[in-house]
């Protein structure tokens, strides 16, 4: 790869973890989601990293109003891909059951692959409203901070799902105060 810094935005293909878009830029690496794998955070001389289509490539490190404007973009190109997150290997092949209290009906069994596909979705569209959220024009910025306080907390009682994730990276996470 080149000296110059890749800006966000730009498509890459990593030989390990396959393709991806970088959501970030530090001093010496990128924060990379990659489709398969997540996010990584992979340094900048990383020789299995290949540029497929350079963006706002730079001397200097991204702006804050520039990586906004470059995740708007990636959300709109890669608006109908999820990220894929694997289940927890004790959770493969097994089912939830769903016991109501009264006997004389009948509980219900869903599959934990199609249980955790959902909670993986509602995390993505709960992403997509956050970004949408950050990137309002009409809305004040007091309204955006009160707005983000909700997601959070919602990010907070998800925390209990975090148990069917098989990586940490992968968990909800709310409010730490």
């Amino acid at each position: 790869m080149e000296q110059l810094i890749l800006g966000v935005g730009t498509r890459l293909q990593h030989t390990q973890y396959g393709p991806g878009v970088i959501v970030g830029v530090r001093l010496a690496t990128y924060l990379i989601t990659f489709i398969n794998d997540g996010i990584k955070e992979i340094d900048k001389t990383d020789p299995k990293l290949e540029e497929i289509i350079p963006e706002n490539v730079t001397i200097e490190l991204e702006t804050t109003s520039e990586v906004e404007k470059s995740l708007l973009k990636i959300l709109r190109l890669w608006s109908d891909t999820s990220e894929i997150v694997k289940l927890g290997d004790r959770w493969k092949g097994g089912t939830m059951l769903l016991q109501p209290q009264d006997k004389t009906q009948k509980a219900k069994e869903i599959p934990m692959d199609i249980f955790f596909h959902k909670i993986v979705m509602l995390r993505d569209r709960l992403r997509v409203m956050e970004q949408q959220i950050n990137a309002h024009k009409i809305l004040t910025d007091e309204e955006k901070v009160n707005l983000q306080q909700y997601v959070t907390r919602i990010y907070g009682t998800l925390t209990t799902f975090n148990v069917l994730f098989k990586n940490k990276e992968d968990w909800f996470v709310g409010d730490k105060s």
